[in-house]
């Protein structure tokens, strides 16, 4: 297998690969042996190149599904356009750990992941850029999974190609472990879960909502402390759908603290009188922090794990919330 080289300014990155199909590979279809034998690569993209003609066996065009023979020789001819021509900012990164293939960070509340209309620049996307340029030549500049703006927490981002296929494949298997800790209303009695669709609101373009023809969505929870009329929660994802966490917990009427989107008018927040009413209705975003992420690395099959604490707002919050429960 081979690679030629890659003009770093050229706005295409040129990807050039070949290989022979083994007999142990005969009668197998052709985006499976293309996926075991390009692992750089995900198979969504090896399929799409594939049905682009950019995937050729023996300098024909197949189908997606066309079973090989075996001794066929698979190249890879593909000129890909870049995510987006991003621009590279300075930024201070809580790095919790980086080697060759992966960076595992802590984002600060207020940070947008990725670049959209509205947010443009100023994203973690464009600070990544500046601390690794080379991280352009990796979909999605390395970014995986995301977190909301006004969430806290760990993210995994790939350095390489071949990294990038295996986080992906290890988020599709569900192997990888997302731990949050979040507050919500209402006193949550014991552990549950919570497996319900979700897709995109009906009315509400931008919001998610749960509904029967979304996406499966599986969430985890068990009860950390119990404070009045809230609960701090420690959650667990099983699949990774946007605002999964929070569209599910004010499914079930207990909405994250904070949360102006899912906690609204829909859900009834009983006011006890007492002094951590104030504190919890005064608190500006969801109450919600990626503490712990497990997965196993792309390099070396070895399972780890890393935790990072609650952001300040978030433990003061609690503290206060303590101090007012044993006053």
């Amino acid at each position: 297998m081979t690679l030629d080289s890659i003009d770093q300014n050229d706005p295409t990155q040129s990807h050039q690969h070949c290989a022979v199909v083994d007999d142990l590979s005969a009668g197998h279809r052709l985006d499976q042996v293309a996926a075991k034998l390009f692992a750089e690569f995900s198979r969504s993209r090896l399929q799409q190149w594939i049905k682009t003609g950019e995937l050729l066996v023996d300098g024909a065009p197949k189908s997606v599904d066309h079973r090989l023979k075996g001794g066929e020789e698979l190249v890879i001819c593909a000129a890909q356009t870049r995510e987006g021509e991003w621009v590279a900012q300075p930024m201070i990164l809580d790095i919790i750990h980086q080697d060759a293939d992966i960076i595992v960070l802590n984002k600060p509340i207020g940070l947008v992941v990725h670049p959209a209309p509205g947010n443009w620049d100023g994203t973690l996307l464009n600070g990544l850029l500046y601390q690794f340029p080379q991280l352009r030549e990796v979909p999605r500049v390395g970014i995986v999974h995301r977190l909301d703006k006004d969430t806290s927490g760990l993210m995994v981002v790939a350095k390489t190609l071949q990294a990038h296929a295996a986080l992906v494949a290890q988020l599709q298997a569900r192997t990888v472990k997302r731990e949050y800790e979040a507050l919500v209303y209402g006193r949550v009695t014991s552990s549950g879960m919570v497996d319900r669709p979700i897709g995109r609101h009906p009315k509400a373009r931008t919001k998610m909502a749960v509904i029967e023809s979304g996406k499966q969505a599986v969430t985890h929870y068990a009860v950390i402390q119990r404070y009045g009329h809230c609960s701090h929660l420690r959650v667990q994802l099983e699949t990774g759908r946007t605002h999964q966490i929070r569209v599910h917990m004010a499914h079930i009427r207990h909405p994250l603290v904070g949360d102006a989107v899912y906690g609204g008018r829909a859900v009834s927040r009983p006011a006890s009188g007492a002094a951590s009413d104030d504190i919890v209705q005064g608190f500006p975003r969801q109450a919600l922090h990626a503490a712990a992420l497990g997965l196993d690395h792309p390099q070396t099959g070895k399972a780890q794990r890393w935790c990072a604490p609650l952001p300040a707002d978030f433990g003061e919050l609690l503290r206060a919330l303590d101090a007012a429960d044993n006053r």
